[in-house]
């Protein structure tokens, strides 16, 4: 029997049920998501479903693609105290990853889907150093450039992991990532209708902002700056506009680079922000996630603080009345 898994031709030389297979090559089937010809199979059909000659398989899991304040935000019905999001791609290795997301004090975790090693079995996963029964993984579609795409990885993701709330991103150009705003419309209208809790990802624009909280996303995501960039907020008017109008949480993702950056973000009036290079890319990202957890706490309480009027002059500090 001829089958490709991954894009690799394996051969057989006897009937397999799904299970069979995933035993065969040592994977653990409640840690992978399995995709039978582009059809997702469900996990308690793995043990029934016989494969036949021809089968094209995808078998995926997830990869590495938190500032605790006294008050919580919520998204979709789910309540966290930390309002750092952070990602887990980019690390020197899932230890460093396990140890950032730590000291980062955040409670959600993006995280990418990609194909199962199946080759070197004994490659380790995510799932074994960030536990999904303590952070809240929050699948996402990177590196999707249409909406057909995002929407077949978080179906994947769905069945892999089962969670809902997931958050959508459709780029559309390879050097700057910008969001691929019709494309995202398209997926997230498909996504809500299927009973995913949409956070999406966007432009900074208000108008496009809005339309998607229109449609019924839970949070919506506008960039600071490219993806990875560490340029910072570059359009706080619009994003504080967007803040402004929105019902849903307002998140910033990407762009943030160290921070003063995050702080910014989070004085703007945000209800978060995402970030995953400027941790993983820092020298210590240890240290670095530390840093980004106090920045989000302290840009949260000047917020909530509300900050002085700006004044075109000087306004003297100490009182002029007895003045020798």
């Amino acid at each position: 029997m001829d089958l490709t898994i991954n894009g690799e031709a394996r051969q057989y030389d006897r009937p397999l049920t799904i299970k069979e297979l995933l035993d065969d090559l040592e994977l653990d089937g409640q840690k992978v998501a399995m995709e039978r010809n582009l059809e997702i199979v469900p996990k308690s059909a793995y043990g029934s479903t016989m494969l036949e000659d021809g089968d094209k398989l995808e078998i995926v899991h997830f990869i590495g693609g938190g500032s605790v304040n006294d008050d919580s935000f919520e998204v979709a019905g789910q309540t966290f105290n930390s309002r750092l999001i952070v990602g887990t791609g980019k690390y020197k290795d899932f230890e460093e990853t396990k140890l950032a997301i730590e000291a980062s004090g955040a409670e959600v975790v993006t995280v990418a889907v990609r194909r199962v090693n199946i080759t070197d079995r004994n490659q380790p996963m995510l799932v074994d150093y960030v536990d999904p029964k303590k952070y809240t993984y929050l699948p996402n579609t990177a590196f999707c450039y249409t909406a057909d795409e995002a929407l077949r990885t978080l179906r994947l993701a769905r069945e892999a992991g089962g969670w809902d709330l997931v958050k959508l991103e459709v780029l559309g150009h390879e050097k700057t990532l910008y969001p691929n705003m019709p494309e995202t419309l398209k997926a997230a209208e498909t996504l809500i209708n299927e009973g995913f809790k949409v956070m999406v990802y966007c432009s900074d624009d208000p108008i496009m902002c809005q339309m998607l909280e229109d449609m019924g996303c839970v949070a919506i995501m506008p960039l600071g700056a490219p993806i990875g960039s560490g340029l910072g907020i570059q359009n706080p008017v619009g994003i504080g506009i967007i803040k402004e109008q929105a019902k849903v949480p307002v998140i910033v993702d990407a762009g943030v680079g160290t921070a003063s950056d995050a702080t910014i973000a989070m004085e703007l009036g945000c209800d978060g922000v995402l970030m995953n290079s400027a941790i993983a890319h820092a020298k210590n990202p240890v240290i670095m996630a530390e840093a980004m957890k106090d920045a989000v706490k302290a840009g949260r309480k000047a917020f909530l603080a509300g900050r002085m009027p700006r004044k075109q002059y000087a306004d003297p500090s100490s009182p002029l009345a007895g003045l020798i």
